[in-house]
């Protein structure tokens, strides 16, 4: 019985044993098995993935604004001109207006910047060559930003930057300075007043290219004989040297239209304040000045416009006939005719009907921009072309980043003296006050903002120094 028992035990345990084996054999192997590759044909292939029920977007492409309007191409405005080749094959200029000979003994250097359209820049130079201004007294500035395309005549006519280089040198007799970049214009004036430095010339004139002026033929000067608009200024620039006139800046000719300016006074007050480019530029500049004591003076010389449009023929300004010469389109080779002669007759002389039809002209022309419901600086905009040209600049994209400057330089004014309006002084402004003023400083809550922040400060003063005294004192 015994023996039964313990061989029963026996198997049981051999049993358990055989279990164990065989479990430890089939674990092997299932683990193995799980490691190894499986061969490719007993791989199950996995589902193919549902199709999407969207299409991804395209990559963006690039959004256009609408073209602008087609505007219809310019033609010179100076037909004769474009056929010259020296200033002998212009019409002579007014003889009661010719420059003297010898030049008069001062320096009567006169600044033109030009950046865009041609046509209002040979209006403006023609009209000071016919008001008497010795064409080698002007100086136009070429601050179109193209560096040597247009000396080199690269540009066309349609570009609202070109400029024709030879023409105003080889023909109308004048300077011309090329600036190396685009310029705004405080920086331009800085460039005139640098000029004027180097070239040792107490004054200068400067004037906008939108501005022609004429000599006024009506205007008798008691007890002395007739004058033409450059004399005119030549005298004022003179009565300003004389000992004892002041501590002048500058004299105004229909504003700033025309302007003399003292060298030495721009430079002492730093010049042109560069961080506001264009509007308000002249508010700072010329607030500064008075803000020095210096003056500022209104004057006379002559008839001063202001135009956004140019007379088709510029030959006008000599007070010529209509009928004496023809017009032609100057996109076309000019015809071979010799230059007419001088004005003869009643026409030759001042005070004509020639000369009142062109000053018909003329305040016609300065009617129409002041009442331009798109603005008074239309003509800066006024040409598209040029494309595939040195330098080309896309015209409606030029206008729209020189506009969010100057609206960028009527911010900086506004930060320099806390304030938008022009009257700096009459605001109780100084000089050392610039940039240390917080912004609408005028303003009442602005005003009772600040009082009691003083008041604030008052007393935590007197509490730190309580603190401090109660410290000591222990």
């Amino acid at each position: 019985m015994l023996l039964s028992q313990g061989r029963l035990r026996q198997s049981i345990f051999l049993l358990f044993v055989a279990f164990v084996l065989a479990s430890g054999v089939f674990l092997f192997k299932k683990v193995l098995y799980e490691k190894l590759p499986v061969p490719r044909q007993h791989q199950s292939e996995p589902s193919p993935s549902p199709s999407p029920s969207y299409s991804p977007l395209p990559k963006p492409t690039p959004l256009y604004k609408p073209k602008a309007d087609s505007r219809p191409d310019i033609v010179d405005n100076f037909p004769r001109a474009a056929s010259a080749k020296s200033s002998s094959d212009l019409p002579q200029i007014p003889p009661w207006n010719k420059p003297p000979e010898p030049h008069i003994e001062e320096k009567t250097p006169l600044f033109i910047g030009f950046t865009r359209n041609w046509r209002l820049l040979q209006q403006v130079v023609v009209s000071y060559i016919t008001a008497g201004w010795p064409p080698g007294d002007i100086y136009v500035v070429d601050n179109s930003g193209v560096m040597h395309s247009n000396k080199n005549g690269l540009l066309g006519l349609q570009n609202p930057f070109y400029l024709d280089y030879k023409r105003l040198t080889d023909v109308l007799g004048i300077k011309v300075l090329t600036v190396p970049t685009l310029q705004t214009f405080a920086q331009l004036q800085n460039f005139f007043t640098f000029t004027a430095l180097e070239n040792g010339w107490e004054h200068y004139f400067w004037a906008h290219m939108d501005s022609p002026v004429v000599s006024d033929e009506e205007y008798e000067e008691e007890g002395q004989a007739y004058k033409s608009l450059y004399m005119r200024a030549a005298t004022v620039m003179r009565e300003t040297m004389q000992p004892g006139y002041g501590p002048l800046a500058a004299r105004w000719f229909a504003y700033d239209r025309l302007t003399l300016v003292r060298t030495e006074a721009y430079v002492d007050v730093g010049g042109w304040d560069t961080l506001i480019p264009f509007y308000m530029t002249d508010c700072d500049m010329h607030e500064r000045l008075w803000m020095r004591n210096f003056t500022i003076e209104d004057a006379k010389a002559g008839l001063v416009y202001d135009v956004a449009s140019a007379i088709d023929d510029l030959e006008l300004f000599y007070r010529r006939k209509a009928q004496e010469f023809k017009r032609h389109d100057a996109s076309s080779p000019p015809p071979p005719e010799a230059p007419a002669p001088a004005p003869v007759g009643k026409e030759a002389s001042r005070n004509s009907p020639a000369y009142h039809e062109l000053l018909k002209k003329l305040d016609k022309m300065q009617r129409s921009k002041s009442e331009d419901k798109a603005g008074r600086n239309t003509w800066q905009s006024a040409q598209q072309g040029g494309q595939g040209e040195p330098f080309y600049r896309d015209g409606a994209g030029f206008e729209q980043g020189v506009s969010m400057t100057m609206n960028f330089g009527r911010d900086v004014f506004e930060a320099k003296w806390g304030r938008a309006e022009c009257n700096i002084r009459d605001a109780g402004l100084g000089e050392d006050d610039a940039w240390r003023v917080v912004p609408d400083w005028e303003k009442e809550d602005v005003q009772q903002k600040a009082i009691e922040d003083r008041e604030q400060e008052r007393k935590e003063r007197l509490e730190k120094e309580e603190e401090e005294r109660k410290k000591g004192s222990g």
